[in-house]
């Protein structure tokens, strides 16, 4: 969509009390390695200038939609349209339904109705994704048995207010995951202003990152510094959880116009959202000089997530003179923690099954999937998981009473399991470095979908590849240590009178 294109949208959202400058504040399309349709500062802007505003009651969600009011708040909850995205995603097609006639009409006209996500690529792009986290959390199976569980029969149930003849058009099951990809990638978690004075002071100190299902998900980073807050929160998966009752400080999953129309890329971010009792204001958190795109956040994610939330990757310089995303991440299932240890410690009697150690790990808050990052660490979680399994049926019984499981010592046994695990979860892609690499070769003749899930599985497997150089390089160095020491005890040993120092680790 071109800026001429924007003008209605614009100027319904200047009519409708939004405050703008567009001598000072311009969109264009920049190249697709910065993000396509952005923003961009006409003028210079020093940090924490109001960029623009805009009324609560110009977001889109399912309180500020009437849907739910004129379907009945009872009937609405009942059929549990008030938990999760199901509500707001059939408030914003039933919003679309209307047209100009919706108060967001010009507004849902500038949304995009295509998207590169995995969500609606083919099974072979799919396999592409092999090895990675990315299929299995893009829920599109959950997602449609939402749909035709809760949601269509809800639309059957009115065809005052969703005509049989508008389902197929406004309704179906690719309008809900048109939707539903809007909200995944253009949302934001506006708190609700209805915080007392005496909580307001606490909510600044405490709202920050939001670490919902995590997987990756933040919320935009709030600027104590301010008496205003923001937050941003890209996915928000559905929850029919009945204890999760709605507080009365809670957030409102909302689309934001304007707001939205900001790119993203990380380490990039130069304006934040943040909100007093009425509105929201993008604020500046650096200068700006003319000319510069306005970039907004999403957290600095890795590659894996941007591709599902969004359909894009980051390729930034890295050490070495490689190209990726700095922000890159892998994760490693506890379950295969488990099946490793399983194969290669056959003969450790432990005296009790790995199931109920896992059991009581996950009782006590231990984690079942582990990350590791660019910084080629090994998260201490799954250390002490690992040293869990090898305990005696005796270390096991005092751990289980203590509610303490073990410290996260990187032993012998650890060592040697960890190496076996990260080359098993290596081996679970179907290329090598090397093949990724050559592919990478022909970035410019490469399908989009073929060259972003490249991109994705070589950043996670150079993570996985520098994280066993690392820990090779350790077990070389104790294998070493360890024959040293054994050496020195041998009487026959001229240097037996030397001492040896253990390897540190």
């Amino acid at each position: 969509m071109s800026f001429s294109e924007l003008v209605p949208f614009l100027g319904w959202f200047q009519s409708n009390g939004g405050n703008i400058d567009l001598n000072a504040i311009g969109f264009k399309h920049f190249p697709v390695a910065e993000g396509g349709r952005g923003a961009v500062a006409l003028k210079n802007f020093e940090k924490g200038e109001i960029l623009f505003t805009i009324p609560r009651a110009l977001t889109l969600s399912a309180k500020t939609s009437s849907l739910s009011e004129i379907f009945g708040l009872k009937i609405w909850k009942e059929r549990k349209l008030d938990k999760g995205w199901s509500g707001l995603i059939l408030c914003m097609m039933w919003e679309a339904s209307q047209g100009l006639h919706s108060r967001w009409g010009p507004y849902l006209a500038t949304l995009p109705t295509t998207f590169d996500t995995p969500m609606f690529w083919d099974d072979s792009d799919l396999k592409e994704l092999g090895g990675t986290s990315v299929v299995e959390k893009l829920g599109k199976s959950d997602a449609e048995e939402d749909y035709n569980n809760k949601v269509l029969p809800a639309i059957q149930s009115r065809p005052d207010l969703f005509p049989p003849d508008a389902v197929t058009v406004h309704y179906s099951l690719r309008q809900y995951h048109i939707m539903g990809s809007r909200i995944l990638s253009r949302s934001f978690d506006v708190e609700r202003p209805d915080i007392g004075d005496g909580e307001a002071e606490e909510e600044e100190e405490t709202i920050g990152n939001n670490e919902a299902n995590q997987s990756m998900d933040s919320a935009m980073d709030v600027d104590v510094q301010d008496p205003t807050h923001g937050a941003e929160d890209d996915s928000h998966p559905d929850d029919d959880d009945e204890d999760s009752e709605e507080e009365p400080n809670c957030v409102d999953v909302s689309m934001v116009p304007i707001a939205d129309l900001l790119n993203a890329r990380y380490g990039s971010e130069n304006a934040k959202l943040f909100y007093d009792e009425t509105t929201l204001k993008m604020m500046t958190t650096k200068r700006i000089k003319a000319g510069e795109q306005i970039w907004n956040t999403y957290g600095d994610l890795p590659n894996c997530e941007l591709i599902r939330r969004y359909g894009h990757v980051d390729l930034l310089p890295l050490p070495g003179g490689r190209k990726g995303n700095p922000g890159d991440t892998v994760e490693i299932r506890a379950d295969l923690v488990v099946s490793m240890f399983s194969q290669e410690s056959v003969s450790v009697d432990v005296g009790v099954s790995n199931a109920q150690r896992i059991d009581w790990w996950l009782e006590e808050g231990g984690d079942d999937v582990f990350v590791l990052d660019t910084d080629y660490n090994v998260p201490e979680a799954i250390i002490s998981l690992m040293r869990l399994l090898y305990l005696s049926a005796e270390e096991w019984e005092k751990a289980r009473t203590k509610s303490k499981p073990p410290k996260p010592k990187l032993d012998s046994h650890a060592l040697d399991l960890l190496i076996l695990v990260l080359r098993k979860r290596l081996s679970q892609y179907s290329s090598t470095i090397e093949e990724d690499e050559d592919i990478l070769k022909n970035e410019t003749t490469l399908p989009k979908n073929k060259y972003h899930a490249t991109v994705v599985r070589l950043g996670e497997k150079y993570i996985l590849a520098a994280t066993l150089d690392r820990l090779s390089t350790l077990r070389a160095a104790d294998n070493g240590s360890s024959k040293k020491r054994k050496m020195t005890s041998t009487p026959n040993d001229p240097n037996s009178g030397k001492s040896s120092k253990k390897s540190k680790r």
